[in-house]
């Protein structure tokens, strides 16, 4: 169990690192707020369920671990179901304030 926590954790790291790449090589605000909510949307589910995987085997699976390994599901619920709410909101404002998409002829005219 130590193995997949491990391999949870790293694959949650892969993909924090891939939203920063995002963030810093995505051209416009849409781009990037899609990179965010995405990847760091899984990357974080990723790492709280190979906390909850270490969590288990460390405490040898007595009543108590089940409480905590409870509570972490109910944040990745919390997180699965905000985070992509929160990025549509944030996205929407933006659109509304009207904030300009990138666009590869915009030089070109």
């Amino acid at each position: 169990m130590i193995i997949v926590s491990i391999i949870l954790i790293l694959l949650g790291l892969f993909f924090f690192f891939g939203t920063t790449i995002g963030m810093l090589r995505l051209p416009d605000f849409y781009s990037r707020s899609h990179a965010a909510g995405k990847a760091d949307t899984l990357s974080t589910i990723l790492i709280t369920l190979g906390c909850a995987a270490y969590y288990l085997d460390y405490s040898h699976y007595d009543l108590a671990s089940f409480n905590v390994v409870f509570k972490l599901f109910v944040i990745i619920a919390f997180v699965f179901i905000g985070s992509p709410t929160a990025t549509h909101a944030i996205m929407d404002a933006a659109e509304s304030a009207g904030v300009k998409y990138w666009s590869k002829n915009k030089d070109k005219s």
